[in-house]
């Protein structure tokens, strides 16, 4: 259906900042814009989307028409993949005023990048890349995320990596470094518990110690995932690419989390072999079920 002619379910009369539920929500793609608009019927709708800001970097056609009429109807959430903060070099210029412009026309509840780097002075790599969890890496992160969170006149959130390798020079954990890098640039976490299962299996930690060393009070944003796994000689090795069913472990780990530190807005993340609506939307009722246990079950 052409977008112009799309009987838009009626939202705001004029579009103001809203926050995120603490609700489940779904990464928004192309193939479902009609389906988040008339999905009621159908299967449900999320309480909140969120895009790939980089994918909405041109100044019009169609994505915008969408996006606009979208988010007349629901909170949105920009979740960046192109800042580069750990590069060297510091963020990226043209891609930090291009997201700057991008929330200045949609003013997006939340805006989040990744702990990682993706490119240099020369080069832009298709990849989010781990940093050394150093005194100087942290110091960088300080630096650039003060100069993000200026530039867009926000405090954003930033993402735990997924993680194939460590550094043999890493002086902090993890944690640690994130919640260093919290207190001293006011920014906030986007928990992605995926990423926990992720890094922990593939570098030997311990799962529940991480998320249970995590402050609730830094969490603004919950992601949920599939990964592929990859079996090697010396055991598995988990992939996060974002094209499966959320796994058993992340759900017991998001569980255990919630238990403690209460409601978070938590999204469904589906990025490669995208299923139809309604097997999306059973994911994110997976959600729902956690989130609507009794409040007691929540500390």
């Amino acid at each position: 259906m052409n977008i112009a002619s799309h009987p838009v379910r009626q939202g705001l009369s004029s579009r103001t900042r809203r926050d995120l539920p603490s609700a489940v929500g779904i990464g928004l793609k192309a193939a479902h814009y009609e389906n988040v608009l008339d999905g009621e019927e159908l299967a449900g709708h999320p309480a909140w989307v969120e895009v790939h800001p980089q994918n909405y970097f041109g100044d019009g056609g169609p994505p915008h028409r969408w996006l606009t009429a979208i988010a007349e109807v629901y909170p949105l959430s920009f979740h960046s993949v192109g800042l580069s903060l750990g590069s060297v070099g510091g963020v990226h210029a043209e891609e930090l005023d291009k997201l700057a412009a991008l929330c200045e026309r949609y003013d997006p509840a939340s805006v989040s990048d990744h702990l990682s780097w993706s490119g240099n002075a020369h080069d832009r790599l298709p990849d989010l890349l781990p940093v050394p969890y150093t005194k100087e890496a942290l110091d960088h992160f300080v630096r650039e995320v003060g100069r993000v969170q200026d530039r867009l006149k926000r405090p954003i959130l930033l993402e735990n990596p997924s993680r194939y390798l460590a550094y043999v020079h890493d002086e902090m954990a993890e944690t640690d470094f994130i919640h260093e890098l919290c207190r001293r640039a006011g920014c906030g976490l986007l928990f992605d518990v995926n990423n926990v299962e992720v890094s922990c299996t593939n570098l030997g930690l311990s799962a529940e110690e991480y998320v249970d060393a995590i402050n609730p009070d830094i969490v603004g944003e919950m992601h949920l995932a599939g990964h592929a796994t990859e079996m090697l000689d010396d055991g598995p090795m988990l992939i996060d690419d974002h094209g499966s069913h959320v796994t058993d472990m992340t759900w017991a780990l998001y569980r255990r989390f919630i238990t403690r530190a209460g409601l978070r807005p938590t999204l469904i993340e589906w990025d490669t072999d995208v299923p139809d609506y309604p097997t999306l939307m059973a994911e994110a009722d997976k959600v729902t079920d956690i989130l609507h246990q009794p409040v007691s079950a929540h500390g």
